[in-house]
């Protein structure tokens, strides 16, 4: 076990917890998260009518007792959709940022630990990749490979790996040289076992922050590529597919079409961001 782990005491963790807990930014954060993660879970069983149900005869129908929140230019009702939507956001963000943050990691650990010519190499290709916008380096790439889930959580992981890596290559600069390392060297320690079991509990704090971060920008990306054609497909009831369809409609009059979805997506990205930034605020204290 690493000197700084083990001068870390377990008091300062729960303290660190309670103050968390304690944060009202967090609990609003996180009342929200859940809302949307039980509806992700348990959507089906909990929405009265088939998201899925077609119903020409009634399409275009506003707010109602009947429909809640109206329904879409198929009939279909835009409560349950927008409730069974959440879903596929909630599958493809969170294993989109789970990828990104393990291969950002690694990298990381990687260049700042071995510095020099690794660091200058690997440190130019992600600064190259950090130039161009997310949204354009994935559209190009679902261009390419074509559309599907599994290619849209590889092609978001990917993109943000570098953003990650930046920061976890800042935090290694500042443990590398530590008493802790030096004795692992010592001890004829590999490279790698110093990376991840040393190193790495260290610097979990600006990973953990960058994670958390990294998922309001992956709902949005998720949002963003549906809209534009090329994320999650058809009859799925994902909210940025949604407002692809029906933004259109805007115009003559059906505004609940568009508005749930565009909410939802907005309260999931502003909870997700509620609870980085009280995340942050603790571990920076």
């Amino acid at each position: 076990m690493s000197t700084a782990t083990a001068s870390a005491p377990k008091p300062r963790r729960f303290e660190a917890l309670g103050a968390l807990l304690r944060s009202g930014t967090f609990d609003f954060g996180a009342l929200i998260l859940l809302f949307w993660v039980t509806c992700a879970l348990f959507g089906h069983w909990l929405v009265p009518l088939d998201p899925y149900a077609s119903d020409p005869l009634n399409s275009l129908a506003p707010p109602s007792p009947e429909h809640w929140f109206g329904t879409d230019q198929l009939g279909r009702d835009v409560f349950a959709r927008v409730i069974v939507g959440s879903r596929d956001i909630l599958t493809i963000a969170p294993l989109a940022t789970l990828i990104g943050t393990a291969a950002g990691t690694a990298i990381g650990l990687i260049v700042g630990y071995f510095g020099g010519w690794v660091d200058a190499l690997i440190g130019r290709i992600t600064d190259a990749l950090l130039a161009l916008p997310l949204v354009i380096v994935a559209l190009l790439a679902l261009a390419a490979v074509g559309a599907s889930d599994a290619t849209v959580i590889l092609v978001i992981g990917l993109t943000f790996a570098p953003i990650t890596a930046r920061t976890v290559r800042a935090a290694v600069l500042g443990e590398r040289h530590l008493d802790y390392v030096l004795a692992a060297q010592l001890r004829g320690e590999n490279a790698f076992y110093i990376m991840f079991a040393e190193i790495l509990p260290n610097v979990l704090p600006p990973i953990v922050v960058e994670a958390t971060v990294r998922l309001g920008y992956a709902i949005f990306a998720v949002a963003t590529l549906s809209f534009l054609g090329f994320g999650i497909q058809p009859p799925s009831a994902d909210w940025g597919l949604a407002l692809s369809e029906s933004y259109t409609l805007m115009a003559g009059g059906a505004w609940w079409t568009v508005v749930f979805d565009a909410a939802a997506i907005a309260s999931l990205v502003v909870a997700v961001n509620l609870v980085a930034d009280a995340v942050q605020g603790v571990l920076d204290r």
